[in-house]
């Protein structure tokens, strides 16, 4: 795991951030680490502090009556989750699960406040990041209610090659299972789709490395619902 300095001062959150309030946040900050499939915190559960991702990916997810799993977020390095209840309420809105082994730093709610309430430019970091999830939430709303199956699927590995810094091709960062989970597809309709994409030319998938033959046609058929 990398020092927990550099995780912080890389992290979506306190990207911007040094000096003493990066060195304070750092010792406030505990280490944690979890197994594979363990749950970190319970929807519900009350919270006494946020998490941050140190090591591997963490998922959120919502569980129907039924016991079917759905994945609303799939976390890696410096995201942080279940800061939400710090700030407002106190329960937390969905559980968080270890997709492998993983680590994570926590940062208790009391120390966090009163970090904050010494450090302004720390709270306005953390609103630019909540509002930076909050669109992103929303856009998934929208790509649920509104797009089918190859608009999320051509949206999402266009969000790779974004995050990944390429254009040429990107590569699945979760089991196609999950992914199919987190599109609010089938494993099979998602299997359907990728040998569809390819057969037409957008795409080639090699395991987990997808080639995007066609990113400019990959954008005007899905991702832009043409």
């Amino acid at each position: 795991m990398k020092g927990k300095e550099k995780i912080l001062a890389e992290s979506v959150l306190f990207q911007g951030i040094s000096g003493q309030p990066l060195a304070e946040l750092a010792a406030m900050a505990v280490e944690k680490h979890f197994r594979r499939g363990e749950t970190i915190f319970m929807e519900g559960a009350v919270s006494c502090g946020f998490y941050m991702v140190a090591e591997g990916q963490i998922k959120l997810v919502k569980m129907a009556l039924d016991g079917r799993e759905q994945i609303l977020y799939i976390l890696g390095l410096g995201e942080p989750f279940g800061i939400v209840p710090v700030f407002h309420g106190q329960h937390f809105p969905a559980s968080a699960v270890s997709m492998g082994a993983a680590s994570a730093l926590f940062f208790p709610k009391n120390e966090f406040i009163e970090l904050i309430s010494a450090h302004p430019d720390l709270s306005l970091a953390i609103m630019a990041a909540l509002a930076r999830r909050l669109r992103r939430f929303a856009a998934k709303i929208e790509s649920l209610a509104l797009k089918d199956v190859p608009e999320r699927l051509s949206s999402h590995l266009l969000y790779l090659a974004e995050q990944q810094g390429h254009v040429d091709h990107v590569l699945l960062d979760i089991p196609k299972k999950q992914l199919a989970n987190l599109l609010g597809t089938s494993a099979e309709t998602l299997s359907r789709i990728f040998a569809e994409m390819s057969a037409g030319g957008l795409i080639r998938v090699d395991g987990r490395r997808i080639q995007l033959l066609n990113y400019t046609k990959l954008q005007e058929k899905f991702y832009r619902g043409g």
